[in-house]
C-alpha cells in the first residue's frame, strides 16, 4: 500500500505537489497520513475529495490515517466529513 504523509500546512502552495503525489500513486491502494496537519485549506480539501472519488472509481482503497484535530475540524466545517473521513472520525469532538 502506498502512503503519503501530509505536510503541516495544506495551503495553496501545497495543492499542486499534493495532486502530483496522488496521481503518481493512482491505481494502487493508498493511505493518507494526516496526523501532522495544522492548517487545511479548501483547495487541498478539493484535491483530496477528487482523489477519494478517483480511488473509489478505480475500486482501490483510500484511507485517512490518524487525522489531526485541525484536519478533522476543517473537514467538518466544509461539510465533507462523510465523504473523506472514516466513521471513527466523523463524530470526533474537537
Amino acid at each position: 500500500m502506498a502512503a503519503i504523509a501530509l505536510p503541516e500546512n495544506l495551503d495553496l502552495k501545497a495543492a499542486v505537489p499534493l495532486k502530483a503525489a496522488l496521481l503518481a500513486r493512482r491505481g494502487a491502494p493508498i493511505e493518507i497520513e494526516a496526523d501532522q496537519v495544522r492548517r487545511f485549506g479548501g483547495l487541498c480539501l478539493q484535491v483530496l475529495l477528487a482523489a477519494r472519488k478517483a480511488w473509489d472509481h478505480d475500486g482501490q482503497s483510500f484511507s485517512i490515517k490518524g487525522p489531526s484535530e485541525a484536519f478533522v475540524e476543517t473537514t467538518r466545517l466544509f461539510g465533507a466529513e462523510k465523504a473523506l473521513l472514516s466513521a471513527e472520525f466523523q463524530g470526533a469532538e474537537s
